[in-house]
């Protein structure tokens, strides 16, 4: 008679093990399915553990712990932008996006009912959560600029334009990631100077802003391939100034 291998050992997780473990699961399922449409069955299962396990952690059921999920999301998206301020700016903001769009890659379809809202599960508590990614991102872009007490124009330049990478994420995710994640990181950067300099020509701060970051600039980078192809567009307009 052939011996039964044995079977593993049950092995006890601490409560921070137990509780990082079934957020994972979470994620995961929202990585690919809107909240609405994940069950505690659906994670309980994912986890590998009964149901009455997650409740144990989150005895507020799925609300409670979609918004765990949120904040876990949420800590990650906030260190995208936390980049050594070191080289060139539009440097450290193609290697800020390339953290950005790989958390976007990985959450695929979740990305939208993750971090965007529109799902039935959205509360001022996961409004806020979502918000506080997007000041945290714009504080560090500022951080990047050198600036620390920006003035209105300067911070809803910035701002503004962590929100267009947030919809050019989600475009480009509905556009079946097209371009290629390197292709839309190079034109988000090359977004954000043109915003600069469009701010610099009404608000003397973002024009000392944009001073400073041109000098730190070499040809062969971002801001040189922008000069190059955009010149002879505004050149062949001549009758304007």
């Amino acid at each position: 008679m052939t011996p039964q291998a044995p079977t593993p050992a049950y092995r006890r997780l601490s409560v921070e093990q137990r509780r990082s473990q079934l957020l994972k699961a979470a994620l995961e399922l929202f990585a690919h399915r809107a909240p609405e449409e994940v069950s505690l069955d659906d994670v309980a299962e994912a986890a590998g553990v009964s149901r009455p396990l997650v409740y144990r952690y989150f005895p507020g059921g799925k609300q409670q712990l979609y918004e765990a999920a949120l904040r876990s999301a949420a800590e990650e998206l906030e260190q995208c932008f936390d980049e050594p301020a070191e080289g060139p700016l539009t440097e450290r903001l193609s290697h800020a996006l390339d953290r950005y769009l790989a958390f976007v890659d990985e959450h695929d379809a979740g990305f939208s009912a993750l971090l965007q809202g529109g799902s039935v599960v959205e509360t001022s508590r996961t409004t806020a959560i979502v918000d506080r990614v997007r000041r945290t991102a714009a504080g560090h872009v500022l951080n990047h600029l050198g600036v620390t007490d920006p003035g209105a124009r300067l911070r809803m330049a910035v701002r503004m334009w962590i929100t267009s990478v947030e919809a050019a994420s989600l475009i480009w995710l509905d556009e079946g990631k097209d371009p290629s994640a390197d292709d839309l990181r190079d034109w988000l950067v090359e977004q954000f100077v043109a915003c600069l300099v469009a701010t610099a020509g009404r608000d003397p701060q973002t024009a000392a802003v944009v001073r400073a970051a041109l000098a730190t600039e070499t040809a062969e980078g971002a801001v040189g391939g922008l000069a190059r192809r955009v010149l002879p567009v505004v050149g062949d307009a001549g009758h304007l100034w």
